[in-house]
C-alpha cells in the first residue's frame, strides 16, 4: 500500500517498539483500575480511577508519540547515512574508473610510442641495408667493366719558327739534334755568310761545279749530288728550301769535318 501519510515508513522493528510502548501504558491504565484488598475504599479508588483515566491515555500518547519521533529520527538517520555511504561507494567506483581509464590511455600510448620506435628502427636498417647492397652492386660493375685506357700524352705543339735566317738556323738545329749531328748557331750562321749571305735563292754559275754542270746552290752552296746523299729525313727534297739546305750541309760537314763549326772556307 503506497505511504500517503507523509511520514517516514516504518519497519517492523519501528512497528513492534510502538506496540510495546502501547502495551505498557494499557497495562498501567489497568494496574491503575484493579480493586484493592480493602473493599471499603471501593468509592474512593472509583472516583480515582475517573480522575486517573484522562491522564493515563494522555501519557500514554505522548510516550508513543515520542518513541515515533526518535524512530522516525533513527529512520532518517539511517537513511542519511546509507546516502553518504552510496555517496561514498559512488566517488570511490568513479575515481577507480578514472584511474584505470588514465592507466589504459598511457599503456596506449607507450604501446603507440614503442610501435613507432621500431618502425623508425626496420625503416633505418632497411635504408641502411639498401644503401650496402647498391654499394655492393657498383663495386659490382666497377670490377666488370675495365679500367678505361689512359690518355695518350698530348702531343706538345708543333713548335713555330720565324721565317727567316735566324728560324731557319733554329729549326735546322732541332732536327739536327733528334738525329744527333753535331753544329753550333755561330758555326752554321758564320758559314752561311760566307757562302750566300743569308740568301737561299743563290746560285754559283762560275766555279768548277758550275763548268761540271753541278752548281752548288742555297744558303750553304750544295751541289745537287751532295744534298742528294746527306738529305736528312723528315726535311724538303727541294735543295733551295732553306731548312733541308742547312741540315744537309752539316750532315755532310760532319762526315767529313766532324762539324760545320770546323768549317772556316770552301768545303
Amino acid at each position: 500500500m503506497p505511504n500517503i501519510s507523509g511520514l517516514p515508513r516504518l519497519t517492523r522493528t519501528h512497528k513492534l517498539s510502538v506496540a510495546g510502548v502501547a502495551a505498557a501504558g494499557a497495562a498501567a491504565l489497568v494496574f491503575s483500575i484493579v480493586p484493592g484488598a480493602d473493599a471499603g475504599q471501593g468509592t474512593s479508588q472509583a472516583t480515582a480511577v475517573e480522575n486517573v483515566k484522562p491522564v493515563a491515555f494522555s501519557a500514554v500518547h505522548t510516550a508513543a508519540k515520542t518513541q515515533l519521533a526518535t524512530i522516525t529520527q533513527q529512520a532518517d538517520n539511517s537513511a542519511a547515512k546509507g546516502k553518504a555511504e552510496a555517496a561514498a561507494k559512488k566517488a570511490a567506483a568513479e575515481k577507480a574508473a578514472k584511474a584505470k581509464a588514465a592507466a589504459a590511455a598511457k599503456a596506449k600510448a607507450e604501446k603507440a610510442r614503442a610501435a613507432k620506435a621500431e618502425k623508425a628502427r626496420v625503416a633505418k636498417a632497411e635504408k641502411a641495408r639498401a644503401a650496402k647492397a647498391a654499394a655492393a652492386s657498383r663495386s659490382k660493375v666497377r670490377t666488370a667493366i675495365p679500367a678505361a685506357a689512359p690518355k695518350p700524352a698530348a702531343k706538345p705543339a708543333a713548335k713555330v719558327y720565324p721565317d727567316n735566317l735566324d728560324g731557319w738556323i733554329r729549326e735546322s738545329l732541332d732536327i739536327m739534334a733528334k738525329k744527333g749531328i753535331p753544329g753550333s748557331y755561330d758555326g752554321i750562321y758564320r758559314n752561311i755568310m760566307r757562302e750566300s749571305s743569308g740568301n737561299p735563292m743563290a746560285i754559283n754559275n762560275w766555279d768548277i761545279n758550275a763548268i761540271n754542270g753541278t752548281p752548288s746552290k742555297g744558303l750553304l752552296q750544295v751541289i745537287q749530288p751532295t744534298f742528294n746523299a746527306y738529305h736528312v729525313e723528315g726535311t724538303s727534297w727541294n735543295l733551295y728550301d732553306p731548312v733541308a739546305n742547312i741540315t744537309a750541309a752539316c750532315n755532310y760537314a760532319a762526315d767529313r769535318y766532324g762539324s760545320m763549326d770546323n768549317v772556316n772556307s770552301a768545303y
